[in-house]
């Protein structure tokens, strides 16, 4: 059935007058009268009986009311949440990210998001950022933020550096030092997260460069574990800063730079299907919020 004759058809059946509808759906009464007959034709069925006084709902035209206004409605409403989505306004957004990123850098985002755009729908989901490409190509999630990885059927956007520092308990021997030697860390316990991570390949290149092995490894399953080792002076880690911002700012741990060595470094980005079309108003404002929260790490005031 076309938009136009159901439309028409809700019209004539609210007024009971084919001139007030003509005029309320700014066409001419000619071409309504086409738009019902059309559908009648369609139907097999008379809807209405003219009347001196107008028109008449049939007992098939009644039977069938209900079903086009819903219909109508549903129109409506589909052109209501498109229009929410064009403009950010509302629809829904489900994203995947990386443990690292989720724990640290989406809580900030998630709850700026909210705030801007209380009506749209989020959902996150988490997983290493092999799990996370392989849940935007299924199109379990419209985008994915993970470290850098390549594949023909994602587009990539860079969004931020995430940096491995190297931090020390307050009160160890480093802590009082701006740049350490790399060769001193094979005096030291070397507390490691997540060997499959790719945190792990990096910190196991840099001593490979190095030509060093740590005195001795403690190896945990998370970040957060290896930050409380390292705040107990279980030994010394390299942990994202993003992850040890609150520690740092606090001084429960103190951050060493390494001299002679490599800035240990790697790009986070969002990944895309290549298929899934522009950007949406929704997905460019949560991209631009985890740029600016690496930027300004700082939540919002709330208001008084």
């Amino acid at each position: 059935m076309k938009i136009e004759r159901l439309s028409a058809f809700v019209e004539v059946a609210r007024t009971g007058n084919l001139t007030r509808a003509a005029r309320v759906l700014e066409v001419t009464q000619p071409a309504l009268s086409e738009r019902l007959q059309g559908l009648e034709r369609e139907l097999g069925v008379d809807l209405f009986v003219r009347t001196p006084r107008g028109v008449r709902l049939t007992e098939a035209g009644r039977a069938l009311v209900p079903h086009a206004e819903r219909a109508m409605s549903a129109i409506a409403d589909g052109r209501r949440v498109v229009d929410e989505l064009r403009r950010g306004a509302g629809g829904r957004l489900a994203v995947g990210a990386a443990p690292a990123v989720s724990t640290y850098v989406l809580p900030l985002v998630l709850h700026r998001f909210n705030v801007e755009h209380p009506a749209v729908e989020l959902s996150v989901r988490t997983g290493h950022s092999e799990e996370v490409l392989e849940m935007v190509l299924r199109e379990d999630v419209q985008v994915g933020v993970v470290r850098e990885l390549r594949h023909p059927e994602v587009q990539t956007t860079s969004l931020y550096e995430d940096e491995l520092v190297l931090v020390v308990h307050q009160g160890h021997r480093f802590a009082e030092r701006a740049r350490i030697p790399i060769s001193e860390l094979a005096r030291e316990h070397l507390v490691t997260f997540d060997r499959a991570s790719s945190y792990n390949e990096l910190t196991q290149a840099l001593f490979r460069e190095a030509g060093i092995v740590p005195r001795g490894t403690i190896e945990l399953d998370n970040i957060d574990a290896a930050k409380k080792c390292v705040a107990q002076g279980l030994g010394v880690a390299l942990l994202p800063r993003q992850a040890v911002r609150e520690e740092l700012a606090s001084r429960v741990v103190r951050q060493v730079a390494l001299a002679g060595a490599r800035p240990i470094r790697r790009r986070i980005v969002a990944v895309r299907r290549r298929d899934a079309g522009p950007v949406v108003p929704i997905v460019a404002a949560f991209l631009g919020l985890i740029r600016a929260a690496q930027a300004d790490p700082q939540p919002p005031a709330r208001a008084i």
